[in-house]
């Protein structure tokens, strides 16, 4: 999608538009890639670049949207299907995975926050410790939170469908 708006913005505007927001970074690498860019612009700007390779950037760039485009919709048709086939089984748990999982999401949850809490109360002064020790798990939570919210939306849209 975004490569998408990108081609049909053209180069020369991308190339500004990418190298201001380079140039805003306050880190020496981006300080350079703000640099080329706004020389390349310069250069698409006054000229020095050739019509046909500027219309051959934005062959490739299109080319590149096709593919992507291709790619996430074979992706988006395979997550289909599976989804379409788990909800045809015959095997009650391959069904009722989803709703399995969010009670397990809940039950872990609830254990852990009360884990914690006991924790923290009984030993106030490791309280930083524990505190820190439960920010470790994010990626966890973060991950298993996605899941069952992806997992969520696509019954609520499985039920609106029927």
């Amino acid at each position: 999608m975004i490569p998408a708006l990108l081609a049909s913005i053209g180069l020369p505007l991308l190339v500004k538009a990418v190298g201001g927001a380079l140039d805003s970074i306050d880190h020496p690498a981006a300080k350079v890639a703000a640099d080329a860019l706004g020389q390349v612009g310069g250069a698409l700007q006054a000229g020095q670049v050739a019509p046909e390779q500027v219309a051959e950037a934005h062959r490739h760039l299109e080319r590149m949207t096709e593919l992507e485009s291709t790619e996430a919709s074979t992706a988006l048709a395979q997550i289909n299907e599976s989804l379409r086939s788990e909800s045809r089984s015959e095997d009650w748990y391959v069904r009722r995975w989803r709703p399995t999982f969010g009670y397990a999401m809940a039950l872990t949850w609830v254990a852990t926050m009360g884990a914690v809490a006991w924790a923290v109360v009984a030993e106030p002064v490791q309280a930083p410790i524990i505190i820190a020790a439960l920010v470790n798990t994010s990626p966890i939570w973060g991950v298993a939170l996605g899941v069952l919210g992806i997992a969520v939306v696509k019954r609520s849209q499985d039920k609106q469908g029927r």
